[in-house]
Formats: C-alpha cells, structure tokens, sequence
C-alpha cells in the first residue's frame, strides 16, 4: 500500500512537473519576406463563394428574396428583420457573404487593360511566346530579373526594355507574322485589334505582284479583333519562364474576368419605399444588367444566332461590367443608357468620400466642436479657452466615486442650462436619465458609487485642439480647458505655428476623449509641452512671436532702466509671485539704484542661488558689429563682445 501510494504521489509529482514547465518556442520567430498582391481567378471567385447568382428577380410575390437572386439570403440579411440562411446571423451579426455571376464569356478587366495590351505587344498571337529568339539578349534579360537583390522599380525598368525589343516582326519560334496590337476604336468600347497592315507592305510583295493580273481587286485584311475569349486562349499558354521575362508576378489569364464576384447584401442594401417597391443600391442595379445580358448571351449561343447580335450584346457585357468596376471609365462617355448617379466599385473607395478617406481615416464623430478661432496672449502654451455654450454641450461621463460625489450631485441640480452642470447620468445597468426633464433634486439625492454622470466640461479637461489641413502629427495636439465667456476657441498665439494658423477666419474643431485612458494617452503623447520641436528636423515650433517678441526687445533695450520697485513688480510675474527671487546687484547705484531689462531675463532663468542652472550661450545676431583693430592693444572678452547695436547675446 505504502509502495503504491508513493508511485502514485511520484506520477501527480511528475505531472505537475509537466503542467508548471514554460513553453520553449524551438522553432524561433518567424519574419515575413515579401507580400505579393494579385487578382483572384475565376476558380478562387467560385471557392470564395456561397452562391451563384443567375436570376435577375429580386423579390418574389410575397416580398421574400429570390433564391439564386441578387438579395439571396445566403449572401446575408436583407434587412433588421431577415437572417443569413448561411451562417444564420441577425443583420448586425452576420457580416455578409459573397457570391458570383459565371458569364458566358469572358471580358477584359478595366482596370488591368494596360497591362493586357502592353503583354499583346510582346508575344506572338499564335504560340504565345515572347517575341524574343532564344540567344544572349533573352538570356541576359531573364539573368536581371532572377536576380534576387534586384529591386521591383529596377524590375519593371527591364521589363520596358523587353517590351521595347519586341517590335513588330515574324516569330522566331513558329514563324507567324505578328503586328501591332493597339487599341480599337473608341466608339466601340474597349477593344483590342492586331493590325498588320504596315508589317505585310515589305513582305506580301510576291503575293500583291501574283494577284496583279486578275481584274477584280482583291484586297488583303490586314487588321483583326482580338477579342476577350482569344487574348484568354493566348494567356493560357504563356509559359512560365515567359511570365518570369515579362515581370509577372502571377499567371496573366487572371486579368481577363470569367466570373464576377457578387458583393454581400449588407454593403448594398435593399429598402421597401411604401408598399411594394424596394429602392436598390446603383451596385445591384449593375448587377442586374449583367445577369440580363449574360442570360440573353447564353440563349444566343444555345440557339446558334447571328454572331453579329451575339458580338454587340458581349460588347454590351463588357461595357456593363466596366461600368461595375469603375463608372468614370472613358470608354462609356460614348455609351447611351448609363444612370449618371451609379458609382462603380472604385468611386466607392478612392476620394474625399470614399471608403478610406471618408469612412477609415475620418469619420463624423459627436463630443466634438467648431468654431472660429482668437488669439489670448494671458493663457498658457498648454490651455485652450473654450465658451460656456460650448461646454455646455460638450460633456464628459465621470463615474461617481467617494471623492467627487458632491460635485457630481451640486452639478445635477444645476441641469444642462446652469454652468457648471451635467445633461445625463448613466446607471450601472445602462440606462440613460435626461436631467432636461424629471426631479433633479431626487437624481442628485439618489447619486450612488457606480454611476456615471455627463457633466459639462470644467477648467483643466484634456481636449484634442486642431486646425484642418492636418499635414503633419502636431496639427492636433492636447490643451487643458479653460471655460470662458464669448463665443470663440482662444489660445496663445505662440502655438498658431504647429497649426499653421492665423486669426483672419480660421476656425478650428475641439475633441473630447470619453474614457481615462484616452485622456491619459491624449496628455501624455500629444500634449503641447510634449510636441515643441517637430520630427523632421528638431526645429522649435511652439516659440515667442508677434507681441512676445516685441516686448522683449522693448524691455531689454540698452536705454530701458527700472527702479527697484518695478524691477520687483516684474520678476514677481515670472514666478506668479510664488518663487523666491534673489535680486541682483543694479546696474546702475547711484544717483539711484537701477536694474536693466537684461537682468529681468537673468532672473527668470535664474531666479535665486538655490537653482541649479548652468547656461552658457553666445550669439552673433544680424546687427553685430566687430570691434576694429586698435593700435595692438589687448582687450578683455567683454571689451571684445561689446557691441553698440546690441547685436551681441552673451549668458
């Protein structure tokens, strides 16, 4: 017993060994090489997909969403009250899913429509080689671009080189007679057409001099259409090492779109407006319109039509999904029938009302303030005067503790109208009491530990300050409030340089941060003591200027003396009368005592025995001017710096 008690004890032992050891990563930290960005294939559309979309119904007669539709509900709730049939999330949990339209045929991709035709100019349009014959100039090319230290910018440079080499000319590998490729004409939307008129002039000459006697003229077509479907075929059979010449980062064919990925129903929306129409977003409108016409395609081709009406309603296909992609494409100025108001995919993203900058990067935001601004030379570097209106509506929800109850409670019953007041206060189960309406004297007297009160901003709240156009980091920076009268934001000119403001209209937006770790991070990462030098260059921003500067020089001009009571009137507002000064010694002992506005400046860099202050500065300003050579006679440093500008600065 006494034997398996102990084994027993020495496995738990040994277990707990085990369960107390650190974990040990063997294997090191891991960095990321390189990123590499590409389109998606038709294949990775389908694998990302939940649906395909083919019917261009929306709703069906009881105002459900079609299955196979464009609001299907396996793409996400259509409204508050729907949910997802695929992950079955309410509309606020369900992010969505997407799905895809598989087209008939395929179509160029618009935004990549460059890069199509600039591969076109460099392989042949029968064998999809590059037009380059295998000898030292292909091999030297492809040297530099596996060159692992080369640089992309230094990669693309090559590849304009290859493409440079790849004139027009007979392939080397199966002899077709390549020609430019080009694009089409612009009434026809965005095409592509191979054109070998200028090619077969120097080689058809045997076939134009054999053809010279028929009567009829017989004329040679010279131009052909590469249409979507054969530019696929041609990218499908590049080779890899060709790709590699090319500066391709992945296979080509996947700029050509055989299958269209539907955005989920949460980014476009569907609203019922009074019965039963539904107001859709310009997205799913598209969207429509290339469901219609790749169904009447496939008609087409399985009835076997008139390759005329089949080749216009593809034009049409294309030019409806270059619409999707990007709506201000110049390819469909010429169009007719195009809703001036849709915006593509890429109008939603990029400008001042796109998705990054006017979603991602600035947003609308309450507790927040605008007005014109002022000037206050009396506040400090650090503090921002803001109107009692204004404070008024700005609140801060401070939670009630044992240390500021009375406060809490005497600015309940003052109410949202009395400054210093609160407009609500929060309970600890989450609702929300208006003190505009009921018995303030009963919400005071209820006041607990654990509420929250939103009082109105007080002296000495951390607000964010800043001045649009926001160019570099002390554009907005954090100022302690100062809760004045009037109706404008207020604060020492000498910090207009980091905002680059002035005091001709400009008008400036005030933040208040909600939480105590966002005040925290707002006073000590972008406090204006914190942010007097800029980034760039360690260059002062936040210094003396306009009346500063000139009271300065006012004060410390050579003819400027003061008697003793002045010169201590003046050295008790440096310290706000609660710093020991020492006097120095006058300047001046009789027939009067006098001080220089010099040793004012002394003092406040030094203002008693006690302060450590080691200062050692000298400089020559604009208006210095050097003493000239006497008659070999040596003179002091002092005598030396002497200057009778005053252009001289010497601590």
């Amino acid at each position: 017993m006494a034997m398996a008690a102990a084994a027993r004890w020495q496995v738990e032992e040994q277990k707990l060994r085990c369960t107390k050891e650190p974990f040990v990563d063997d294997a090191g930290t891991d960095r990321i090489k390189s990123i590499q960005f590409s389109t998606l294939s038709g294949s990775e559309v389908r694998g990302s997909a939940d649906v395909q979309v083919w019917n261009n119904r929306f709703y069906d007669a009881t105002h459900k969403p079609v299955p196979g539709g464009l609001l299907d509900t396996r793409m996400g709730a259509t409204n508050k009250f729907g949910e997802c049939t695929t992950c079955y999330g309410s509309y606020t949990e369900c992010p969505g899913h997407f799905g895809y339209i598989k087209l008939a045929l395929p179509v160029f991709n618009v935004g990549f429509f460059t890069n199509i035709l600039n591969m076109l100019k460099c392989i042949c349009k029968r064998c999809s080689r590059v037009l380059l014959a295998d000898g030292e100039l292909r091999q030297g090319f492809l040297k530099k671009m596996r060159n692992p230290r080369a640089e992309a910018q230094h990669k693309s440079i090559i590849a304009k080189n290859v493409r440079d080499k790849c004139k027009p000319c007979r392939c080397p590998y199966c002899g077709f007679m390549n020609g430019v490729a080009k694009k089409g004409p612009k009434s026809g939307g965005l095409n592509i057409v191979h054109d070998c008129s200028k090619t077969l002039d120097g080689n058809a000459a045997e076939l134009r001099s054999a053809l010279s006697h028929k009567k009829e003229k017989l004329s040679i077509n010279s131009v052909h259409l590469l249409d979507p479907q054969t530019v696929l075929s041609l990218f499908k059979r590049i080779t890899d090492e060709d790709c590699e010449l090319l500066n391709l980062g992945d296979r080509p064919e996947k700029l050509i779109i055989t299958e269209i990925a539907v955005p989920p129903v949460p980014i476009r929306p569907s609203v019922f407006a009074g019965g039963a129409k539904s107001n859709e977003d310009s997205i799913t409108i598209i969207l429509k319109n290339i469901v219609n016409s790749n169904s009447i395609i496939k008609d087409f081709l399985q009835k076997g039509e008139e390759l005329v009406k089949c080749f216009n309603w593809w034009q049409e296909l294309q030019l409806q999904v270059v619409e999707y992609v990007n709506s201000d494409a110049p390819c469909l100025t010429a169009s007719q029938n195009r809703d001036p108001k849709s915006r593509g995919l890429i109008q939603r993203l990029k400008g001042k009302t796109g998705r990054f900058r006017g979603n991602l990067s600035g947003k609308r935001t309450e507790y927040t303030g605008r007005t014109v601004i002022s000037p206050d030379p009396n506040l400090k570097i650090t503090e921002v005067a803001i109107p009692v209106l204004m404070a008024q509506v700005l609140t801060y929800p401070e939670r009630v503790s044992c240390h500021n109850i009375e406060k809490l409670c005497q600015c309940i019953r003052n109410g949202p109208s009395k400054h210093p007041g609160a407009n609500f206060v929060i309970k600890p189960d989450g609702s929300k009491l208006n003190l505009k309406y009921g018995d303030r004297q009963i919400t005071a007297r209820d006041l607990k530990d654990g509420f929250k009160v939103e009082r109105h901003l007080e002296d000495g709240d951390i607000v964010l300050f800043n001045r649009q156009p926001s160019l570099h980091r002390m554009s907005i920076m954090s100022h302690r409030a100062r809760i004045m009268p009037w109706r404008t934001l207020r604060f020492n000119e000498s910090v207009c340089n980091p905002y680059n403001a002035d005091f001709d209209g400009d008008e400036m937006n005030l933040h208040v941060p909600q939480t105590e770790e966002a005040r925290t991070e707002a006073f000590m990462l972008m406090g204006v003591q914190n942010n007097l030098c800029t980034p760039k260059n360690g260059e002062i921003l936040v210094a003396s200027t306009q009346d500063f500067l000139t009271s300065s020089f006012l004060v410390t001009r050579k003819d400027t003396f003061y008697d003793r009571s002045y010169f201590s009137l003046l050295c008790s507002y440096l310290g706000d009368a609660i710093e020991s000064i020492d006097l120095p010694t006058p300047a001046l002992i009789k027939p009067i005592e006098l001080w220089t506005g010099k040793q004012l400046f002394s003092v406040l860099v030094c203002p008693n025995a006690c302060i450590k202050v080691f200062l050692n500065l000298t400089v020559e300003e604009k208006i210095y001017m050097k003493r000239k050579e006497r008659d070999k006679k040596e003179v002091t440093v002092l005598e030396e710096t002497m200057c009778p500008n005053d252009g001289f600065v010497y601590f």
